[in-house]
Parts: structure tokens; sequence; C-alpha cells
């Protein structure tokens, strides 16, 4: 199986009245945050069937699909690497070599579901045991996609009950100017709060003036609403 193969298999199940719709909804017009980004048309089942076939696929070949122009070419690429490090006995050199390519090829990473299905495995789970410093690296990119990558990847930490990279680039992400940034600090920070509320707490006490709306209300949501209220009159 090559990279080859597989995008005739997803072009052959091309949807264009589909294709139009998931366009739009992921902001591809003049402008707007995906612009030119090209669709087939596809469901998320659809490209995760697919992924299943091919999980023995090599990183150069899976690297292929990723710098394909098609969003659904580049998601199922990306979705082998998630089930790649995600499969018991994974050698660490496989892992790295994942990893590496991804960061290389982050340009091709380029909108939030492209990000977000990709930080648990690929980038967070890698670097629970390595050093972080990429992530303070992508956070300080100018480069929208870098910088999610950077936030949302610390959910993996979070989950090990790890908080101080997601507080500490939560800080350095909070007066970001882009939504899409505003809400993966919010998502963050809640997540942060489920662990910890008290570390949530101190954070907001300290950065609630500079805060934007959007990530606070992201952040207080399992809050009562007498608390919600309280931090939002702020």
């Amino acid at each position: 199986m090559t990279a080859r193969t597989v995008i005739d298999a997803l072009l052959a199940m091309t949807r264009p009245e589909q294709a139009v719709q998931i366009a739009r909804l992921f902001k591809t017009g003049p402008g707007q945050y995906a612009e030119g980004d090209l669709f087939l048309g596809l469901t998320m089942p659809q490209q995760r069937e697919i992924t299943r076939q091919l999980i023995d696929l090599s990183v150069q070949e899976v690297e292929r699909l990723i710098q394909n122009p098609y969003h659904e070419c580049r998601m199922t690429g990306l979705l082998i690497w998630v089930l790649q490090c995600r499969k018991r006995g994974i050698e660490v050199s496989h892992r790295q070599a994942i990893f590496d390519r991804y960061l290389a090829n982050r340009h091709c990473v380029n909108n939030w579901d492209l990000v977000d299905v990709t930080r648990p495995t690929v980038v967070g789970g890698y670097l629970l045991h390595n050093d972080r410093t990429i992530l303070y690296d992508l956070a300080d990119e100018n480069h929208l996609w870098s910088q999610r990558m950077a936030i949302v990847s610390t959910l993996a930490f979070i989950k090990k009950g790890q908080l101080g990279d997601a507080l500490a680039i939560s800080e350095k992400l909070l007066s970001h100017r882009h939504d899409l940034i505003h809400k993966a600090v919010g998502w963050i920070l809640r997540e942060v709060g489920k662990k910890n509320p008290d570390v949530l707490e101190e954070f907001l006490h300290d950065h609630i003036r500079e805060m934007p709306r959007t990530p606070l209300r992201y952040a207080i949501e399992r809050f009562t609403p007498e608390k919600r209220n309280a931090y939002l009159r702020l």
C-alpha cells in the first residue's frame, strides 16, 4: 500500500455537495483562517474506516498523505500516525520519527480539527517523557496552528496531573487576537480546573483583568452559577 493508492481511494469517494458545505464550515473563504483549503466531502467515520486498514503504512508514505492539498487526505494521514503512536510496543525510534516529521510538516496541519486529533498522542503523548521546550517555541511562533498545537498538546500532561506547562502556555497566549486560541486556552484552563480547582482559581485571580471573555467563559463553565456570575462581573 502506498500514499498514491490511498489518495486514489479517497478521491473515488468524493461527494461534491457535501464538500461545499464542509468547506464553508471550516472557513475556507477569502480572508478566513483556512482560505483555499480543499475538501472531498468525506465523513470522519469514512476516514477512520480507511485508516484502520493502513496502520502499517510507512512514515514516508504517511508524510505524502499529509502533504496532499485535500483536507481528508491530510486527516487520514494524521489519523494513521495517531493509531501508530497508540500501538502497544511501538519502537522509540518510530515514535520519534513520527513526532519529527509531524513538526517538519506542521504547515500542512492547518485547521483546528487536524491539530486537535493529533495533540493527545503525536505531540503531547510523545512529550510526556521528553523535553517540552518545543511547545514554548511553537507558542512563540507567529503561526495560528503552531500556537494551537502548543496549547492543546498540554492536555496529555493535565491528564497525568502535570499542570505547569498548561498554565505557562495559557499565560503566553492569553492576549492572542484569534478566537480559536481564546477557545483553546479556555478549554485547557477548564481541564486544569477539573484536576485542581484551586490552581485554576489562583490563575484566574492573577489574570482576570487581562483575560478576554471567551477563554474566561470556557474556563469557568464548571463553576456554580453564582461563582460564574461573580467572575463575569469582575
